[in-house]
């Protein structure tokens, strides 16, 4: 439950943190401040109130008996206890400090004032404190005025002080944290960039000692995934040449070696495993090669997918389209055409009937779905169609396959930032679903 409460980013939980521990610094100096300065400066105010009132007392009860009640009067005494006067009277929730101080005023008053001299707090605009005494040997409610150090003085100024440097601090702490994690925003974006198929810059390794290790890291990474990406296009380029290149001489030997009106299922079926060595050929430099370096571009979906269905239209294959109203979708032109290619292709192949195509969009991704009317495939081999080399029930009879058709969709929808999904379809046969993002990955 902690976990999931606190924030995912970096940034979010130091901030967090610096807040919580400014506050509770600022919550123990309350503490220590209200309770050894402020609270004995009340108590003493409260000492040499008490001693005032007594000697006060002392005064007023030689006062020579008065039936008459005048001195009383003048002293604005009163037999009845006042009525908007209170022993313990309700907390102001608007100044709690001060509400804070007047209790420890009047608890210190009463321990050093006689039991029969009772306190109470009149409240309100004219705050009074009333307090029992013997005029003239009679006991009689006097109002007194309050002592200054009952009220808010200083400390409010000091909380105002402290919580003003306290939100300096954590503003501090914040700009000090965003300038810490721009390096790493840095690296994310860089890693972003790598995923995208493009180099990024190298990062600075100027800044602080833990980040400028790891900016190095990452650019000596970079370097050898480029060395590794030049050896991997040597390769590739020595792969087609030196393969392909014997098989173009093999077809040619062949085609001088056998005379005319020789046994042509033998000439057919030699030329179809030729075919079939080019077509895995293919495959693999597809799969080793499958558009990084393409720049995505703004395009129409949709008229890429009419552009195929009509391809396939005129090899005796229709697909039914059903399009919706798509924005402009940041792609790699050949890519995609390979993708839903091979996507088209396996329809034709393993369908059988029932072909469509179908996209759709929401906030985030445009997608587009192939289907077809075939037997089908168990739902728990679906993921396992994208790995590379695996290949479904249904294509085991089929022949000129190396089960990267899929692998290579699969590749190229990451590449995209998308995703490839598989589920039954309504009514029967597969779809396959591929989201694209409506804001190119590497943005």
């Amino acid at each position: 439950m902690f976990r999931r409460l606190l924030p995912r980013s970096l940034l979010a939980r130091n901030i967090l943190l610096l807040v919580a521990l400014v506050a509770v610094t600022q919550a123990c100096s309350l503490t220590v401040l209200l309770h050894y300065v402020q609270r004995p400066r009340i108590e003493r105010a409260a000492i040499v109130f008490a001693d005032y009132v007594r000697t006060l007392d002392r005064v007023v009860a030689a006062i020579p008996l008065d039936p008459s009640g005048v001195a009383a009067t003048r002293m604005g005494a009163q037999a009845q206890e006042p009525e908007h006067a209170a022993a313990k009277p309700a907390a102001d929730l608007q100044h709690l400090l001060r509400t804070w101080q007047r209790d420890v005023f009047m608890e210190a008053l009463r321990r050093h004032l006689p039991a029969d001299m009772p306190v109470r707090w009149q409240a309100g605009e004219a705050e009074q404190l009333w307090i029992r005494m013997h005029v003239g040997g009679q006991p009689r409610w006097i109002g007194l005025p309050i002592s200054e150090d009952v009220r808010v003085g200083g400390i409010a100024t000091a909380l105002a002080l402290s919580t003003a440097l306290a939100l300096l601090a954590a503003l501090t702490g914040y700009l000090i944290q965003r300038h810490l994690n721009r390096p790493l925003q840095d690296l994310a974006h860089a890693a972003q960039d790598i995923r995208a198929g493009s180099t990024p810059p190298p990062l600075p390794t100027d800044g602080p000692t833990e980040i400028a290790q790891v900016s190095g890291a990452f650019n000596q990474m970079t370097q050898a995934l480029q060395q590794a990406e030049q050896t991997r296009a040597l390769m590739l380029a020595g792969v087609s040449h030196d393969i392909r290149t014997p098989l173009t001489k093999l077809r040619l030997a062949m085609a001088m070696s056998i005379p005319r009106g020789a046994d042509d299922a033998f000439v057919a079926s030699a030329e179809g495993y030729l075919d079939h060595i080019e077509t895995i050929l293919q495959q693999f430099m597809d799969y080793a090669g499958s558009g990084e370096k393409e720049q995505p571009q703004p395009g129409d979906v949709n008229a890429l997918v009419s552009q195929l269905a009509a391809d396939f239209a005129g090899l005796g294959h229709e697909f039914e389209l059903s399009l919706a109203e798509l924005p402009p979708v940041p792609y790699r032109p050949v890519s995609l055409m390979r993708l839903l290619m091979n996507l088209m292709q396996n329809a034709v192949v393993y369908g059988k009937s029932g072909f469509s195509v179908r996209t759709w969009r929401d906030a985030a991704c445009a997608y587009v779905a192939v289907g077809d009317r075939g037997t089908g495939i168990a739902a728990h081999e679906l993921e396992q169609l994208k790995a590379p080399f695996s290949r479904g029930a249904n294509a085991r009879g089929h022949a000129g396959g190396t089960g990267l058709g899929l692998a290579i969709v699969e590749r190229i929808a990451r590449l995209h930032g998308g995703s490839l999904q598989f589920r039954p379809r309504d009514g029967g046969g597969l779809e396959a679903v591929v989201a694209l993002p409506l804001q190119s990955p590497a943005a």
